[in-house]
């Protein structure tokens, strides 16, 4: 099998030569990679079976100084300050991921403010024009096609006006959250709308409403103010391609709104983090109509385990979720303190499951 039919089986519930992998590291663990193999690429040098698409950046910026009247926060380097498309200013901190956000409409107060914000431009040709090649290129290797529309409605929503602000606006000033909400729904609608033209495999969503222990909202709020504007993009993208799979992502536990997301047409639920989540309750009430994507904890298993115990837990979580309907991989970006012989160790499991199931 190509790569890309080894992921489609799984999609499509069925059983592939073996099991695809995948994996995402920290910068500590991109050094340790290099060292050890010469090569700065993990998904090329692993074969990896998945890649992802994106809209490209933009050639121009908005002027977003307007809603930093204070300039660049006093306590940060002003050298690592950065305002994205956006206008959310960030510095990246010395993990990957982790990022000190500012957030550009802190202070509006009204929705005439709100209406004059320069919100990013991501309809216009120099943005999507390569789409189709890329896609197309890379299905010329076999590789599967990830459309990845990440902070798709709330998480970028709660970026530029603040978590704080966004839920009592909810509360306070519905009207300003309503317009805040469309007008990203607006853009992700479009760039769903794009992906599926330009023919990738799946298309990929993500807003985490989980904590560790519950959601991060109550599930009618979910309901009430964001599983519409899910619901919308994904129809974006299945306008173009009625059967095109859609991968949701939500760190945490997102148990209570799971059924909610089949509904609106979510076909993989990703990462089902097993330190939140039940997995085995997880695969018994959802199995039939999602397929899982994840599942291997990046929170115990992978920094945790030594090398032996992780080939076991993954092999285990094989057994769990899958073996059909599932790609079993890390839940998270991989962090420094993940010894390089346990991200052997889970590439080894996976390879090796079908040989021995």
């Amino acid at each position: 099998m190509t790569p890309r039919e080894r992921v489609l089986a799984v999609l499509n519930r069925q059983i592939p030569d073996r099991l695809p992998r995948e994996f995402k590291l920290t910068s500590p663990l991109m050094e340790a990679f290099t060292a050890r193999t010469g090569s700065d690429n993990p998904a090329e040098y692993y074969d990896l079976e998945v890649r992802d698409v994106f809209f490209s950046q933009p050639d121009d910026m908005a002027d977003f100084s307007r809603y930093y009247p204070e300039g660049v926060p006093p306590l940060l380097n002003p050298a690592g300050w950065e305002v994205g498309e956006w206008g959310v200013g960030q510095v990246p901190g010395s993990r990957l991921h982790f990022i000190h956000i500012e957030h550009p409409m802190k202070n509006l107060t009204s929705l005439s403010e709100l209406k004059e914000f320069p919100f990013p431009d991501l309809t216009r040709p120099e943005r999507h024009a390569h789409l189709e090649s890329e896609v197309e290129a890379l299905h010329d290797r076999g590789l599967f096609v990830i459309g990845f529309m990440e902070w798709t409605i709330f998480e970028i929503a709660w970026h530029m006006r603040g978590m704080e602000n966004l839920f009592a606006d909810m509360v306070l000033e519905p009207e300003f959250a309503t317009y805040l909400l469309d007008k990203v729904t607006e853009t992700r609608c479009f760039q769903a709308k794009r992906h599926a033209e330009a023919g990738v495999d799946m298309i990929k969503i993500g807003d985490d409403v989980g904590t560790q222990r519950s959601m991060l909202m109550s599930p009618e709020t979910y309901r009430e103010w964001f599983k519409p504007r899910h619901a919308a993009v994904i129809r974006a993208a299945r306008a173009v391609r009625p059967d095109i799979p859609v991968c949701y992502h939500s760190d945490g536990d997102c148990w209570d709104v799971i059924p909610d997301l089949i509904e609106i047409g979510v076909t993989v639920l990703n990462p089902v983090q097993p330190e939140c989540l039940d997995i085995a309750q997880v695969k018994k009430e959802f199995g039939r109509d999602l397929v899982f994507w994840g599942g291997v904890g990046t929170q115990t298993t992978m920094p945790f385990e030594n090398a032996e115990e992780v080939y076991k837990t993954v092999r285990r979580n094989i057994d769990i979720l899958g073996p059909t309907g599932y790609f079993p991989c890390p839940t998270h970006v991989l962090e420094p303190e993940v010894p390089w012989e346990n991200i052997e160790a889970y590439l080894k499991a996976v390879e090796e499951y079908q040989t021995n199931a």
